[in-house]
């Protein structure tokens, strides 16, 4: 088999192009199919196809309808080079699939991640309503980066409640804060002739400007 089917796309890596695949249930013949239209062997040639995987004309024609079937593959007609009508074969669907997966797996990992901390930082586990509080702060898109700052603010005030970071985030989301760079830039703006003060030596819930 030619080694380059199994090479990284331009949208995908090999390994979740492989296990959208798994997740799809497709069959091996189905794999190979897809692997050769995302070789950049765009061009509809099924006598082509047929011979570069290995299958019967007929078999490789009732696999790439199987595919077209199930929405993976499409067909789209274009002019080549020549302005000649052409038709060739897209995998935008298979594609979208493949990063939807991946997008989902990484706000699972994020989201694994903030709960891990904030049961380290309370050193007991979460509560269901914690949990919900959180996943709330995530959707309504407070950054894991705020959303850490807060909690280490909370810590170092010596309070363990998340309504208290939950006013601490609606403060800085008042204040159109985006990052701790944010944060502290307006420290610094605001203490300029002062002696400066650090994120986590100031009450932010009495910052009323």
């Amino acid at each position: 088999m030619n080694n380059t089917i199994f090479k990284t796309t331009k949208y995908v890596t090999n390994g979740l192009f492989i296990k959208k695949a798994l997740e799809l249930k497709l069959t091996l013949e189905e794999f190979l199919v897809l692997t050769y239209f995302d070789n950049d062997n765009n061009y509809l040639d099924i006598d082509r196809l047929s011979k570069s995987i290995g299958l019967t004309i007929d078999t490789a024609y009732q696999i790439f309808n199987n595919l077209v079937s199930k929405k993976l593959l499409t067909i789209e007609t274009k002019k080549d080079l020549e302005g000649r009508m052409i038709e060739v074969v897209n995998l935008d669907n298979f594609y979208n699939l493949v990063m939807d997966s991946k997008i989902t797996e990484q706000k699972g990992e994020t989201k694994t991640d903030i709960y891990a901390i904030f049961e380290e930082e309370f050193a007991r586990p979460i509560t269901s309503t914690e949990y919900e509080i959180i996943n709330a702060w995530l959707e309504k898109g407070y950054s894991e980066e705020l959303i850490k700052g807060a909690l280490k603010e909370a810590i170092y005030n010596g309070v363990k409640n998340l309504r208290y970071i939950d006013k601490i985030l609606y403060e800085w989301q008042k204040k159109g804060f985006k990052t701790l760079k944010e944060v502290n830039e307006h420290l610094e703006n605001r203490h300029e002739n002062k002696e400066r003060k650090e994120l986590f030596d100031y009450n932010w819930l009495e910052d009323e400007e």
